[in-house]
């Protein structure tokens, strides 16, 4: 049976293991949070998107969010509608109000979102059977996940209790609820009617809308509809398909603010502390049992066979780090989105992607440490 030299090297001093496997316990942690939470920023940011019933969407072009739209003129949805393969375009009214703790009476920031009830906006279940309660003057739908500063509104409501409150100064009341989620820039969402909308926001025009969703008739080739669209409007209005919709807004939070990128910086340095502990780890061992190491070189084993042990030795260390580095980033995971309400949840391609990058991270680690076992002089050690 051949003796596993490299599960014994590490073994033989359990301390110096168990710092090991703490420290890539410790990077494993840090890059599946940061991860993460960039996913999470993604996810979150394109959560109303993707509740759109559109095939292509219509935005002012010097929008550059969801949260920062330029509105446009609704002529150009009655234009759009004129094109081949259209079968409706409908507006879409966005904007933030401050909403009243019907409890504190603070009042809180809160993303609206208005539309006509009578056109088909939603693929939320929730909100389409509700769409009679909207039509009604001052009533808005809660978004039940909403950040709870907004105060036990979801609760009440289920309760079979009232509510009434303001939004922007103005009376409304909670005709129902749905579920959509928070993200880094909404911390709640209310939905009403167009009219309601307006009545909220009476500085705006209804000639002026922020989006504008076209939906096609069955058959119709996107890419053709979206190019004869671009043919047909002016410049003052941007034609995106869906997935250019949500990729426009993914891009916004990734290239023109910084979170994205102290995400991504933060899961790098975790890779390279990682890299930093294991090799350290490595080197100490190498050194430790150098003349160990010299001893097997003098009686014929080859420095690939050495160089093979330490490699197995770094593998091992991934395995061992990752485990509990993966268990406990379970926990904080639900922990983060029991806190915030963020879309934050463990994805096994992620997973499959950090255990590659532990992997990687030992790898170097190893091939670092071993330059002075490679250059080991049996004569020189012994001498």
């Amino acid at each position: 049976m051949k003796m596993p030299l490299a599960w014994l090297q590490l073994t033989r001093e359990r301390v110096r293991l168990l710092v090991a496997v703490a420290g890539i316990g410790f990077a494993v942690i840090l890059m599946f949070l940061q991860l993460g939470f960039r996913a999470a920023l993604f996810d979150g940011a394109v959560r109303l998107h993707a509740s759109f019933e559109a095939d292509i969407f219509l935005i002012g072009p010097k929008s550059s969010a969801l949260v920062s739209m330029q509105s446009f003129s609704q002529r150009r949805l009655y234009q759009a509608m004129a094109v081949p393969g259209v079968a409706g375009a409908s507006p879409v009214y966005l904007d933030f109000g401050r909403f009243r703790n019907p409890e504190s009476n603070e009042t809180r920031g809160i993303f609206v979102v208005g539309f006509n009830p009578g056109e088909p906006v939603f693929r939320l279940g929730e909100v389409n059977r509700k769409l009679a309660s909207i039509r009604k003057s001052d009533t808005v739908l809660f978004d039940r996940a909403s950040r709870s500063e907004y105060g036990p509104i979801a609760s009440r409501y289920t309760g079979g209790q009232s509510i009434v409150t303001e939004v922007n100064d103005r009376r409304v009341r909670v005709g129902g609820l749905f579920q959509m989620g928070t993200s880094f820039a909404i911390n709640g969402t209310l939905i009403t009617s167009d009219l309601n909308f307006l009545r909220l926001f009476g500085e705006r025009s209804k000639g002026l809308v922020d989006l504008g969703l076209v939906r096609l008739t069955p058959g119709a080739d996107p890419e053709r509809v979206k190019a004869d669209l671009r043919a047909a409007l002016p410049a003052d209005v941007r034609v995106l398909s869906r997935q250019e919709y949500m990729d426009f807004e993914k891009d916004y939070w990734n290239r023109s603010t910084p979170i994205g990128y102290i995400f991504a910086l933060g899961a790098a340095m975790g890779f390279i502390v990682g890299t930093i502990i294991v090799y350290q780890i490595l080197y100490t061992d190498v050194s430790d049992h150098l003349a160990e190491y010299a001893t097997l070189k003098a009686i014929g084993y080859t420095n690939g066979y050495l160089l093979g042990v330490v490699f197995q030795e770094a593998f091992l260390l991934s395995l061992l780090g990752f485990v509990p580095g993966f268990a406990i980033s379970l926990g904080l995971y639900d922990l983060t989105r029991g806190a915030t309400l963020l879309p934050l949840a463990m994805d096994p391609l992620r997973a499959a992607i950090i255990f590659a990058l532990t992997v990687l991270m030992c790898a170097i680690s190893g091939a670092i440490a071993v330059r002075r076992l490679r250059a080991a002089d049996p004569a020189e050690i012994f001498a």
